[in-house]
């Protein structure tokens, strides 16, 4: 449990659940892809606080996130539901076991990629001129080729032909 006191925390959220943590906490989520000692990075930050700065909101947690590192898989406890209704014959047993990762919190805060996304701004810009010439260059394509010429290649069907009505027999 983190402590509230001058520490820094985060509120993340993982597998449709929120959870307050700090560095160096280890908690319990549901299961998560990855192999133990696997390091990976939960981008959905709702809260971050330190001390008494808290910022909350998409944009004071910009860029903000939480690195965090896979100690290992498990399984939760199991758990009986029975459902029993006397005289009806009903009787339901259940049973599950949540499967469950194990991860330990390493850091709050700016995102490692933070310095790469800095590199990545000029390639974007050179994608973006090269995109324009791209698209100059396929107008300038389409405006050069004719268009195919529509043909109908498909012989027509001749209707079917009706069977000839057999004649009524008169009985007397």
């Amino acid at each position: 449990m983190p402590k509230s006191e001058g520490s820094l925390s985060a509120v993340v959220v993982s597998g449709g659940k929120q959870y307050r943590v700090s560095p160096g906490d280890r908690i319990l989520v549901d299961r998560m892809k990855g192999e133990p000692g696997a390091e990976f990075v939960i981008e959905r930050v709702l809260m971050v606080a330190e001390g008494d700065d808290l910022k909350v909101g998409a944009e004071a947690l910009k860029g903000l996130t939480v690195t965090a590192k896979v100690i290992g898989h498990s399984r939760g406890p199991k758990i009986d539901v029975l459902r029993y209704k006397s005289k009806k014959r009903v009787r339901v047993h259940r049973g599950a076991r949540a499967d469950l990762t194990a991860i330990e919190i390493l850091s709050v805060g700016e995102a490692k990629t933070k310095a790469k996304a800095k590199a990545a701004k000029p390639e974007t810009a050179d994608k973006a001129e090269t995109t324009t010439a791209e698209t100059a260059t396929a107008e300038t394509a389409t405006a050069e080729m004719p268009e195919p010429a529509v043909a109908d290649d498909k012989p027509k069907r001749a209707p079917r032909a009706k069977k000839p009505a057999e004649p009524k027999e008169e009985s007397e």
